[in-house]
């Protein structure tokens, strides 16, 4: 493989790769998320990226638990479980991808539940305020919105609420509460915000969609127009010439492609499809950050090491490895 031929638009240098590992998985009620980051580093990921696409890689070599950041006690509020520890673990997430994004790195993160999206895009929103004076995109591929508040939510987990935190759609009320730490300058503006691969979408979700205007792309978009097409209205709804944040939970992918994941929904992307959205966005220059989460390994002992294949795939697509 080559490095990739691309010119960032957003990024001083083209190979500078900031690594965050987040073995975190107190936003769902399953374990085993926490193993992804070493299972997709142990599958050589970042050799990959090194050799293959000759990233400079920033990593500190630790996947982080913040195991000292987790309360003896953590009570429900509103409706929420186990809210400050996902607020102080996100927190200190929001910190690293910060100095990576305002040193001007592209950042990978590798989760974790996807409850650790409200630390990694509030703290590149942040950065791409500060550095470059623009306001952030982000492209969520999920089965999922996500976009429960907490009163929506019929499982109180975090990791369907985290855009609701980001948009401001369920601010605290005040600083001292979970999420509280959020300010104006690390949110993201609804405008800005595209969904590709929902398939499994809440009641209250569909609501807070609709009222706010928010571009979502479903599978039954994508099965109708294609993924090319979709991918073109997508890039062309945020404006070809904004940084943008890549969130990808692997359960976008159908369960024949990535079985092995928390909330596994029939009727998604093949991994094709998947490589496709992450190469595309790779070619605009625009991306400056991404995250894989939602791999668990230890759900799944059949499909553990193909839903791994499949993670490494997307990251590799998504930071310039190309089929020629």
């Amino acid at each position: 493989m080559d490095a990739p031929t691309f010119q960032p638009k957003f990024l001083p240098k083209q190979n500078e790769l900031g690594l965050v590992a987040v073995g975190f998985s107190g936003g769902q009620c399953k374990s085993g998320v926490d193993a992804a980051p070493m299972a997709l580093i142990e599958h050589g990921l970042v050799d990959q990226l090194k050799a293959d696409l000759e990233y400079n890689i920033h990593y500190d070599g630790v996947v982080h638990d913040y195991a000292d950041l987790i309360p003896a006690e953590d009570p429900d509020h509103r409706n929420m479980k186990n809210p400050r520890a996902v607020s102080a673990v996100t927190r200190q997430l929001s910190r690293q991808v910060y100095e990576h994004s305002r040193a001007g790195r592209l950042v990978l993160t590798l989760g974790g539940d996807h409850s650790i999206a409200i630390g990694t895009i509030s703290g590149t929103a942040q950065a791409t305020r500060e550095r470059l004076g623009r306001d952030l995109a982000v492209i969520w591929v999920d089965a999922h919105a996500d976009i429960n508040t907490p009163e929506t939510s019929d499982s109180g987990n975090i990791h369907g609420m985290p855009l609701a935190f980001l948009t401001g759609l369920a601010a605290a009320a005040e600083a001292s509460e979970p999420f509280g730490w959020l300010t104006p300058e690390q949110r993201i503006s609804p405008a800005k915000l595209v969904y590709i691969g929902l398939r499994d979408v809440d009641r209250g979700e569909k609501a807070i969609l609709r009222k706010h205007g928010i571009k979502a792309f479903s599978m039954h978009d994508i099965d109708r127009h294609g993924i090319g097409a979709v991918m073109d209205q997508a890039l062309g709804w945020i404006g070809r010439d904004t940084p943008v944040h890549l969130s990808f939970d692997v359960d976008a992918l159908d369960p024949m492609w990535a079985p092995s994941t928390g909330t596994p929904v029939r009727g998604g992307l093949t991994l094709r499809e998947g490589d496709f959205i992450a190469e595309c966005v790779a070619q605009t220059g625009c991306l400056v950050a991404l995250d894989l989460v939602e791999v668990n390994p230890s759900l799944e002992e059949q499909g553990a090491a193909e839903t791994v294949r499949a993670g490494v795939s997307i990251v590799r697509c998504a930071l310039g490895d190309t089929l020629l």
